[in-house]
């Protein structure tokens, strides 16, 4: 019997630049948790055509947000077809209700502990609608196809998952929804075993953050430190320079970048956000800090929030420059479903569109309050052009000279995707003078 495993793409006619593209580890983690009596394929649509007409007896689709549109058409397609489907993933364990318009069955939150029920119920004809476990157990080991896994990727990258859950249930953050707000771990022995068995060298942690518990992360950096890796992960900047020996242990450890996500360098926003004035004071040291470690530093910021002015992409830029950041992904702030930043936007009339595709971290779905969305959607892009420029880019390589050849080919990656996204807007400005 035969299973597809799919992660739509958010547009069928557009793919993420390969070296750019986030390694996927979810529908992996699902072929490791199904048992053998089954034939499973996995199709990342990133990377290959799905292909409606094959032989399966099974789908089961995999989304976030922006792609939940994309992944309610292939349901309907299947369906269609004769085929029984289920969703998981972010976006249908937030609205499984919607999901379930366009599937059989929903499963809600994470796969372990529901998914070999959810195929023995298939296999009796007894499926329920919503599958869910809050506490699924993490300690039994689940193999996975490592060589499947690079091939679709550049420079072979692994991704790795090591903890679960995120305390600090942002306003503009759905983690907690997916996974809840109690950080629980998989046992280093078996990240030790899924480093030894993939045989590769270069790792990505796709924890949403890798020290949220620093004994337990000091221990896992002292087991992988013999292993000789390199690896790149998300990190929570004041865990980190609050304690000395944590983040040497992550340098030792063979941590090349941190993804740090700063959210904004506005005093007045960083308040409202509840972090102390000390963090804006305080982090050019930080990031001073990480750089004496050897470990670059891949900023997150969000433009959009109430308030910000036009004034805060030039300030967040020569910030960003002035302190030699490596590289930086610039957000707008998406108010997703789920979140308290959504249910305020919606209840002050703010939405502009609730089409799910366009929730996409890139595109202004909001009305902001001090500038219109179209000011917000080319301030977002200027400052990306403004920082990936090639003066910027060789002002900052003085401060990343201790891994020149990784800092250089990240920024020509995103200088590609700089090129990308102004044309884009630029389409979108010329469909604008149409109307």
């Amino acid at each position: 019997m035969k299973i597809l495993l799919i992660s739509p793409t958010v547009d069928t006619e557009k793919r993420t630049n390969k070296g750019l593209m986030i390694p996927q580890l979810a529908l992996y983690i699902l072929e490791g948790l199904t048992p053998d009596r089954f034939d499973v394929e996995v199709i990342e649509e990133e990377t290959k055509k799905v292909n409606l007409e094959q032989e399966c007896a099974l789908v089961a689709i995999s989304c976030m947000t922006a792609n939940a549109p994309r992944a309610y058409q292939l349901c309907d397609d299947f369906q269609k077809r004769g085929k029984t489907v289920i969703l998981g993933g972010v976006h249908p364990t937030i609205l499984p209700d919607e999901a379930l318009l366009h599937a059989n069955a929903v499963v809600i939150g994470e796969a372990e502990g529901v998914w070999e029920t959810l195929l023995c119920d298939f296999e009796n004809n007894t499926l329920k609608q919503k599958y869910h476990n809050s506490n699924p157990d993490l300690e039994k080991y689940v193999r996975k196809d490592f060589k499947k896994i690079a091939s679709k990727r550049l420079f072979n990258i692994i991704p790795i998952l090591t903890t679960r859950g995120c305390p600090y249930n942002c306003d503009f953050c759905c983690v907690t929804n997916l996974f809840g707000q109690k950080i629980r771990h998989i046992s280093v022995e078996n990240i030790v075993r899924d480093i030894r068995e993939s045989q590769a060298k270069v790792f990505i942690f796709l924890d949403d953050n890798i020290i949220g518990n620093p004994a337990y992360a000091k221990a896992l950096f002292k087991a992988i430190k013999p292993l000789k890796i390199k690896w790149v992960g998300q990190a929570s900047i004041s865990l980190l320079v609050g304690d000395d020996e944590l983040i040497q242990l992550a340098a030792e450890s063979g941590c090349q970048s941190l993804f740090l996500g700063i959210e904004s360098v506005s005093v007045k926003q960083l308040l409202s956000m509840r972090k102390s004035i000390k963090e804006i004071q305080h982090l050019e040291h930080a990031f001073k800090k990480v750089k004496k470690m050897g470990i670059l530093i891949h900023a997150s910021i969000v433009f959009g929030f109430d308030d910000d002015t036009k004034e805060i992409f030039d300030e967040t830029v020569q910030f960003l420059v002035r302190n030699k950041v490596s590289t930086v992904s610039f957000n707008v702030l998406t108010p997703y479903p789920g979140t308290k930043v959504y249910e305020k936007l919606k209840n002050e009339d703010r939405l502009i569109t609730t089409d799910w595709k366009y929730y996409d971290h890139n595109t202004v779905v909001f009305k902001p309050k001090n500038m219109t969305p179209l000011e917000l959607q080319l301030g977002k892009i200027n400052a990306r052009k403004k920082f990936y420029s090639k003066t910027s880019v060789l002002k900052r390589l003085l401060g990343n000279w201790y891994k020149p050849f990784v800092y250089l080919s990240m920024n020509l990656g995103h200088m590609k995707q700089v090129k990308v996204e102004s044309r884009r807007i630029a389409n979108l400005k010329a469909n604008l003078l149409r109307q």
